[in-house]
């Protein structure tokens, strides 16, 4: 396999506030990167830019936005496209826990989603491969999730277009010199669980990862030019079984899982 990009330049971050977010952000500048965070919270942004300022010496801009919104997601479409102080390296994280059941009259969670976490791929991650393509490099890193290869409800559907779009988009840049890879964690310990109000008390602790090892792996797969990233030898074992393993036997375990955190 050929090598892929080096990391360097400006990164921006979308949700580099908290969790694997604030894992690339602190990889990235550990690496030299300048960086740009991207998050709902102004004094969040702003704590985080300091100590990472403090702790690495890199530049850090922080652009509040609320990537639900379309108005402010178009703001930052307008910044990763701004030829001035380009944006090397995307990362495309920000996210939220779906644990609305799906027959629901109410469905704005869903709909919430959808627009933080398909619609401002979609938007964010164009911007940025239209103007790397244009410059002829950078790298786009989508974050998925192991659970868009089942069928756990709202939060695997989405996530599954997060992984089929990314690995689209990779073919579609194939030959101009932008990356992109799709990052497919399992369980991450971070704050993502609770603000969703999901019970994790049945996932066995063997399954729990921590984010800086997930953003570790996930670079080093960037860098090795490879299009997906499943982070630990037991997650790249269960991608590939809810992949090829039997349908029903999928489907049995899954039962099993969403079961246990009702």
């Amino acid at each position: 396999m050929t090598g892929g990009p080096k990391l360097t330049g400006r990164a921006m971050v979308t949700g580099g506030t908290s969790g694997i977010g604030l894992a690339f952000a602190e990889a990235l500048a550990a690496r030299g990167c300048d960086l740009v965070l991207v998050a709902r919270d102004a004094e969040r942004l702003k704590e985080t830019a300091d100590a990472l300022r403090g702790r690495h010496g890199v530049q850090v801009e922080i652009l509040p936005a609320d990537l639900a919104v379309r108005e402010q997601v178009d703001d930052v479409a307008a910044r990763l496209a701004d030829p001035a102080a380009p944006i090397d390296v995307f990362v495309n994280n920000a996210g939220k826990g779906v644990h609305s059941p799906l027959a629901v009259e109410d469905t704005s969670e869903h709909e919430h989603a959808i627009d933080l976490m398909i619609t401002a791929v979609l938007v964010l991650g164009a911007a940025a491969a239209r103007t790397m393509r244009e410059r002829g490099g950078g790298v786009i890193i989508n974050v998925s999730s192991v659970a868009g290869l089942i069928t756990m409800g709202g939060y695997s559907a989405v996530k599954s277009f997060v992984r089929t779009y990314s690995e689209s988009l990779s073919l579609e840049l194939s030959g101009t010199g932008v990356q992109v890879t799709v990052l497919l964690p399992g369980w991450v310990r971070t704050e993502f669980h609770q603000r969703a109000g999901i019970r994790t008390g049945s996932i066995p602790s063997s399954l729990w990862l921590q984010a800086d090892h997930v953003v570790a792996g996930c670079l080093a797969d960037v860098e090795k030019g490879r299009a997906r990233s499943v982070p630990s030898a037991r997650f790249k074992v269960l991608a590939w079984l809810a992949e090829h393993a039997p349908r029903a036997a999928v489907r049995r375990v899954t039962a099993r899982l969403v079961s246990g955190r009702r």
